[in-house]
């Protein structure tokens, strides 16, 4: 799985002295970047090989293949004449591994959740334009024309439209995994009611890393005094997505999806930020900004997972929580696909979710659980629930109504 490092992706080649530049025109982060068109490259003077150069590693870092991009960058050809080569070729010249010259070749597919559906997604919001179009920044204001390889943010959206008749897997779990060891062990019992917004605006919790942008530095070097959660969300709405623990392969492998989607979110307004409950620097240092960009907060009191399980935390134990239960090694064997590497460092029996929040005190517009270890919540529903939200509040300026314990969220929406 490619790095959000921006130094990682740009590496040595023609894109190396251009770093000044794209941090000054805000393309300042590998999610951004990527979804350059030739009108924005145009705009900042970029030159035939820098713009082949970014076509080339975009390509490479859908398909984890980014150690082959100074290589592959530094013969002068365009990607077209790349994939064009024989396998000989790729092996003589690029020492690239049989598996990885299969992954190059085939161009329809990437290092993403395999199990993604395309049809299984959000209409796109008429107001997304209008989004970009009021926002002050260069980056946003550029965004206007910005694609995801020759398609526009909306278009993007599209692809993510939630059918007629689908049933939602947030507010409760994913369904069960059916019987673990057998029949032998019960699935441990699950909340089935969205966290009272009372449960999380008072929690108390630390800064570790900033949201990433070039040159930065890795971690916050000044420890940050303890903050007040809702004051995150009090201008703009934000997901929180909590972290199992941040050498998992499964929790990195999520993590890594939902922030590739940033131009989306950013063009609908919202804030990224990533909970973990254990400090621990190396595993921060390793999981920021190579699987995530955003913020990284740390909850000491454990309170966002214990608000996910109704008050208290969900804990299962590895040996049934994992080895029994073909969900969670299907979740396991999903991410492994995916190109992701892991350690075993740190608590992983804390389950996690994700929690998408209105603005001020409109509430949780939506709860996710982690009900077998390495669920997460689809991207469908995720970017379904954001679109509403962006789109009601736009069209009516009318508040969401924050949630009570009974509260589902198709209410919210």
């Amino acid at each position: 799985m490619g790095s959000f490092s921006v130094e990682d992706f740009v590496g040595n080649g023609v894109l190396k002295d251009l770093l000044p530049t794209l941090l000054d025109e805000g393309w300042d982060d590998v999610p951004t970047l990527k979804v350059m068109n030739s009108e924005d490259m145009d705009a900042i003077n970029m030159t035939r090989q820098q713009k082949e150069a970014i076509e080339i590693r975009t390509y490479l870092h859908d398909r984890s293949l980014m150690p082959y991009a100074d290589r592959l960058e530094s013969t002068g050809k365009c990607l077209p004449e790349l994939l064009s080569l024989s396998v000989e070729d790729l092996t003589s010249q690029f020492r690239m591994k049989r598996g990885h010259i299969a992954r190059f070749r085939d161009r329809k597919s990437s290092c993403v959740d395999p199990s993604t559906n395309k049809s299984d997604a959000p209409i796109p919001s008429t107001s997304i334009k209008r989004t970009y179009q009021s926002n002050s920044s260069k980056r946003m204001l550029s965004m206007r024309s910005r694609t995801f390889q020759d398609k526009t943010v909306e278009q993007a959206l599209s692809e993510f439209k939630i059918e007629d008749g689908y049933v939602f897997k947030g507010i409760v779990a994913t369904e069960l995994a059916g019987h673990i060891a057998c029949g032998c062990v019960q699935p441990s019992p699950i909340v089935d009611k969205i966290a009272p917004y009372s449960a999380i605006e008072n929690i108390s919790v630390q800064k570790l890393t900033p949201e990433y942008k070039i040159g930065m530095e890795r971690l916050v070097k000044t420890k940050t005094p303890p903050m007040k959660a809702s004051a995150l969300w009090h201008d703009k709405p934000a997901i929180i997505l909590c972290i199992r623990r941040p050498g998992c392969i499964m929790c990195r492998a999520e993590a890594h999806q939902l922030y590739a989607r940033k131009p989306i979110f950013d063009a609908l307004g919202y804030q990224l930020f990533a909970v973990i409950h254990e400090n621990i620097e190396s595993e921060v240092k390793d999981f920021w900004p190579r699987y995530w960009g955003g913020t990284v907060l740390f909850d000491q009191g454990r309170e966002f997972f214990k608000a996910l399980g109704g008050g208290k935390l969900m804990k299962e134990k590895f040996l049934f929580g994992f080895l029994f239960n073909p969900r969670a090694i299907a979740n396991y064997k999903r991410a492994k696909a995916m190109g992701i590497k892991q350690n075993f460092n740190g608590e992983g029996e804390i389950k996690g979710g994700l929690f998408i929040l209105g603005s001020a005190k409109r509430g949780i517009a939506y709860q996710f659980i982690e009900r077998n270890f390495g669920d997460w919540a689809p991207l469908s529903e995720v970017i379904e629930i954001c679109t509403k939200i962006q789109s009601h509040s736009q069209a009516s300026g009318l508040s969401i109504k924050p949630s009570q314990e009974d509260n589902r969220s198709s209410s919210l929406v």
